[in-house]
């Protein structure tokens, strides 16, 4: 009687190449620290690095990224608003935004955007990797202790009848705020936004109505408090 032949083993699949991460953040210091985190692991890698929203937007055009991490606020275009103009231009790209602001308002944004979540910039250490595996699983990111509060707020909201947290002001008017709070004029803007600069000024009018506010500085003391620039 033959012996029977041992059993063959089946052969090791060949392992994953590493995602590759575009990271955004218009301070060099916190990019170095944030690639210093990624690089760190096998499975991540950041393969390039923008100083604004802008220029996140054409390196993941033409490069290629698995994942993008933006910061929220950025020069130029926002980490949110990069994120809208990628999700439209690159549905298959992941997003993550990175933000000092613990809010709720920007996960909700965030998600709205086409971003799997947000993680604050103050517990990136801990947090970011879990994160953008999250992401790449095609799952939402919620960093530990902001689940009770989001839940906690949300249940209040259901229970007063009150919808989830909507936009102030449309993208477009979100776009002016940043540039006019930056201290651009009205044909700079113009300029930046290819429209023209009296388009600019009833924009600007449409805010300070919708808002409730009186001139530059309120409007621009209101993009800080909202992110879209920094102190």
């Amino acid at each position: 009687m033959n012996p029977s032949p041992p059993p063959t083993s089946s052969p090791t699949p060949p392992p994953r190449p590493p995602t590759r991460v575009l990271l955004a953040d218009d301070h060099a210091l916190v990019r170095r620290g944030v690639r210093l985190i990624l690089d760190a692991e096998p499975d991540l890698t950041v393969v390039a690095e923008a100083g604004d929203g802008a220029e996140a937007v054409a390196l993941a055009r033409t490069g290629e990224v698995d994942l993008a991490v933006l910061d929220v606020a950025m020069p130029r275009m926002t980490g949110l608003q990069a994120a809208r103009e990628l999700s439209r231009l690159r549905p298959e790209l992941r997003i993550l935004i990175l933000t000092m602001y613990d809010n709720e308002q920007y996960f909700f944004e965030a998600l709205k955007a086409g971003a799997a979540g947000y993680v604050p910039k103050s517990v990136a250490d801990r947090d970011l990797v879990e994160a953008c595996r999250a992401a790449i699983r095609d799952e939402p990111f919620i960093y530990p202790g902001a689940e009770t509060t989001l839940i906690r707020n949300y249940l209040d909201r259901a229970r007063q009848g009150d919808p989830l947290p909507a936009r102030a002001i449309t993208e477009r008017e979100e776009e002016i705020l940043k540039l006019v709070a930056e201290g651009h004029s009205s044909k700079e803007i113009g300029d930046l936004l290819v429209i023209s600069a009296k388009t600019v000024e009833r924009h600007r009018a449409n805010l300070l109505q919708k808002l409730g506010m009186r001139d530059r500085l309120e409007l621009t003391r209101y993009a800080i408090r909202v992110g879209l620039i920094e102190p």
